[in-house]
Order: C-alpha cells, then sequence, then structure tokens
C-alpha cells in the first residue's frame, strides 16, 4: 500500500498521546510519587493539555488525507458497520475527555477520577477503533492479525510513557522520573517483542490470491502483455508504494533500532545521570523509529490488485 503521511502523523501522534494519558490517570488513582496536592494539580493538568496538544494536531493531519475535509462529518455516520467511522466518533470524545481532565485538574474541581475513568474508556475505544480499521482488511494479510491491535496498543502507550518521563523530569517531579522510565521501558520491551512477531509472522505469509483470481479469468496459462493504458491510475499510486525492497528492508531495521534499543539505552542513561536532554533524545529517537514504522506497516501490506498493476511491459 501507498504510504500517507497524515494517517501516519495521526495514528502516531494520537497513540503517544493516549499512552501518556493512561499513565497520568494511572498517577492519579495509584497515588504514585506521593505528590502533594499542588504538585498533582499542576503536573496532572499541564500533562493532559500536552496530550491534547497531540492529539489536536494528529487530527489536523488526517484532514490532509482528505479529498473533501469538509464532508469528513459524513464517514461517523456508518458506525454500524465502518472501524473508520467508529475512530471518528471516538477521537474528537476523546479529545474532549482529556479537555475535562485537564480543566478540572487546572482548577481544582472534584471528579477528577470519573472524568478520567470515562476518559480511559474512550482511550481505549480509539485505540481498538484505529488498529481494527487495519485488522479488519482481511485480503491484506499483513493486517489481519490480532497483532495489528497489540502492537497499536503497545507502542502507543510506550511512547506515551517516554513521554511522561520526560515531562516529568522537566517538571521536577523526581519521584514520577524512575516509576515512569520503568514503565516505559517494560513496555517498550513487549512492544518489540510482538512487533518482532508481526515481522516474522509476515515474513512467511504465502499470497492467496493470483493474477487468476486477481484478475477474474480462470484459465491456467496467463500471460499479461501491458496494463491496458499509457499513464498511471488511482489503483496504481494508492495500492503500491513503488520503493525498491532494499529500500524497505532499510526502513525495517531503522525502525527497529530507532524505537527499541536506543530509546531503551537513553532511558537507562537519562535516569542514573538525571539528565533532561538523554530523556528527550529517548522521547525523539521512539517518535522518529514510529514515524518509520508506521510507513513499514503501510508499504509492506501487498494489495492483491498488485498482481495485475504491478506488471508493465
Amino acid at each position: 500500500m501507498q504510504p500517507a503521511f497524515s494517517v501516519i502523523f495521526l495514528t502516531t501522534l494520537a497513540g503517544a498521546a493516549q499512552g501518556l494519558f493512561l499513565a497520568l490517570y494511572g498517577t492519579e488513582i495509584s497515588g504514585l510519587g506521593a505528590l502533594t496536592a499542588l504538585e498533582s494539580q499542576q503536573f496532572l493538568a499541564t500533562a493532559s493539555a500536552v496530550a491534547l496538544l497531540l492529539t489536536g494536531l494528529g487530527l489536523l493531519a488526517s484532514f490532509f488525507h482528505l479529498g473533501h475535509p469538509e464532508r469528513a462529518w459524513r464517514s461517523a455516520t456508518m458506525w454500524r458497520t465502518s472501524w473508520l467511522a467508529r475512530e471518528v466518533i471516538a477521537l474528537p470524545l476523546f479529545m474532549l475527555g482529556l479537555f475535562l481532565y485537564a480543566v478540572a485538574h487546572w482548577f481544582g474541581l472534584g471528579n477528577t477520577k470519573l472524568i478520567g475513568a470515562i476518559t480511559v474508556l474512550l482511550c481505549l475505544a480509539l485505540f481498538v477503533a484505529t488498529a481494527m480499521i487495519y485488522a479488519s482488511v482481511r485480503f491484506l494479510q499483513e493486517w489481519a492479525s490480532p497483532l495489528t491491535l497489540v502492537n497499536y496498543l503497545l507502542l502507543g502507550c510506550a511512547s506515551g510513557l517516554t513521554l511522561a518521563t520526560l515531562l516529568a523530569a522537566s517538571m521536577g517531579m523526581v519521584a514520577l522520573v524512575t516509576p515512569y522510565a520503568l514503565a516505559a521501558a517494560i513496555l517498550t520491551l513487549l512492544a518489540w517483542v510482538t512487533r518482532s512477531a508481526s515481522l516474522m509472522r509476515n515474513a512467511r505469509l504465502k499470497p492467496k490470491s493470483s493474477l487468476q483470481s486477481a484478475i477474474g479469468i480462470k484459465h491456467p496459462r496467463i500471460v499479461q502483455k501491458a496494463q491496458g493504458f499509457m499513464g498511471g491510475s488511482f489503483n496504481t499510486r494508492e495500492f503500491f508504494h513503488g520503493r525498491s525492497a532494499q529500500l524497505l528492508r532499510s526502513v525495517k531495521w531503522a525502525f527497529l533500532l530507532l524505537v527499541f534499543p536506543l530509546p531503551l539505552l537513553s532511558l537507562a542513561l537519562g535516569v542514573n545521570t538525571a539528565s533532561t536532554v538523554l530523556l528527550l533524545l529517548a522521547f525523539v529517537l521512539q517518535y522518529l523509529g514510529l514515524l518509520a514504522e508506521r510507513w513499514f506497516f503501510f508499504a509492506q501490506a501487498n494489495h492483491p490488485q498488485n498482481l495485475y498493476y504491478q506488471t508493465i511491459s
């Protein structure tokens, strides 16, 4: 498939925001760090505002993927059958929950735990809806796996915890830095295992389609001479990335390095040396790696129609 950078930014920014919020709510209900009332109010409000900003930037990026952004609201009408429609509903509701959660903490209002609990449900619903947009496409074998949902969840939470570690350090919440960093490391390791599992699974996949099934002709011997037209089309642009196998391998190894070992090393050094710069480096490296990971996720999916449209003579 052709990776769309608008969707790449949407899923990575929103995923980090969702992971960050889950870390914040976990901090509130567990009393982690033994923060004073004022410290808790300031940190949770500010970090929630950061999560809201990231989600808003992701939503803004998604509009560049639409031919007619003014009609975007219509996609929500298919919520009974479409995971995309469910995402369109869950995303703004999650943003509303984040806004109310941040405001409630900023002004010291009550019911923050109730608001947070509802927002957690919306956060998880958004994770599921986003991942299922791809996991539910059965003819794209690379996506049609429970690992798609697991990886979206773990990668989002890992990047969110890495960001939470950075925010805690930069705001002087020293008691939160080590627990956050430990949680970020555990989630990053889990995501490393599950993403590697999906790569190994996809490497063993065998095409279920053939040239005969792709074009609906059952003759045992089909020789394609041309596409049938001189220039490109929607099919050739949107369902195939046009990059070489060597580039795909390079991107794969790049994201495996940037998302997992390098952030883990930066986190460990940053916590041990109390260096905010190294913690910032950990988040930047991991986010850049996630951009590459998400690009590879889309590019690796092989649409059956490419059996026909990739042959040009």
